[in-house]
């Protein structure tokens, strides 16, 4: 499914919309922790700044998928936020082994690029969606996660 201006979600029998309901009881209190997976020094600077501004808490920020296993299992976040492009690594592959390592953790593909592109990865992907870098914010997060 495509949402034009907001992001790309993957609905399919393993993310049901009722898979959320325990952070959504969660969240409302207290503020949602996140990790970003990203190469970019700047843009993770100022996602943090933004999503922190707008509530939720950075808990950690990782350069690559190599290391994001093991901040990402230390740190427990509620959501990880995974950039397509990691230099040489790919953020799908990072996202494949974030679940195979029992991440219970929702994940969302962040990009640069044009959602459309990567529909067909997105929905063969272990994550829940995909967040146009442009449109990052929290209320953009817990959307795609299916919150309002």
């Amino acid at each position: 499914m495509h949402r034009r201006v907001l992001a790309v979600t993957r609905t399919d029998e393993r993310t049901p919309g009722s898979c959320n309901a325990g952070h959504v009881a969660r969240w409302r209190n207290n503020r949602m922790r996140c990790v970003i997976v990203d190469d970019d020094e700047a843009f993770i600077q100022a996602a943090r700044t933004l999503l922190e501004r707008e509530g939720m808490t950075v808990t950690g920020v990782v350069g690559g998928g190599a290391e994001a296993v093991q901040r990402v299992r230390a740190l427990r976040p509620d959501v990880v936020l995974i950039d397509i492009r990691l230099g040489e690594e790919s953020g799908f592959e990072a996202a494949r082994q974030l679940a195979g390592g029992g991440l219970t953790a929702e994940m969302i593909m962040i990009s640069s690029y044009a959602g459309e592109d990567y529909a067909d990865l997105v929905a063969e992907s272990p994550t829940v969606g995909l967040l146009a870098k442009s449109d990052l914010s929290a209320v953009a997060i817990r959307r795609v996660l299916g919150m309002r």
